[in-house]
């Protein structure tokens, strides 16, 4: 029965690769932080083109822009850990750094969610569609 099935199947189930699996969340995620980072580059387009007479001009502005650096600044230290092969917990010398960049990455992700969270709350780019009685 064995020689009939093909490779990587068990009990006439084929099983979950890891690496594939791995591979593919990796990519969708990176695919969702460039849909973010061009999002705040559009907001950020319009809050310029809008000028000062935005009703929250000022603090849009800092808002996205602190979110588009700590985004960028979070790719490239994640860039870093990847290079610097830093993602390899097996040896002791690189779990401490990788585990600590990995708790900053996490907690700058936090961050930019909120911040884009602030963002959405005061773009007032719909409140010009709404009727307010």
């Amino acid at each position: 029965m064995a020689a009939i099935l093909p490779t990587g199947l068990r009990n006439g189930m084929k099983g979950l690769d890891a690496n594939r699996y791995a591979t593919k969340k990796t990519v969708a995620q990176g695919m969702l932080d460039i849909a973010l980072l061009t999002s705040n580059a559009s907001q950020l387009k319009y809050v310029l083109q809008v000028g000062p007479k935005h009703e929250f001009y000022t603090l849009l502005v800092v808002l996205i822009s602190i979110s588009i650096v700590l985004q960028v600044a979070m790719g490239m230290v994640l860039l870093s850990l990847n290079l610097l092969q830093d993602c390899r917990f097996h040896l002791p010398r690189h779990r401490a750094s990788a585990l600590s960049i990995n708790y900053g990455t996490t907690a700058t992700a936090f961050v930019v969610t909120v911040l884009n969270v602030l963002v959405s709350a005061f773009d007032s780019s719909l409140a010009k569609y709404l009727e307010f009685d």
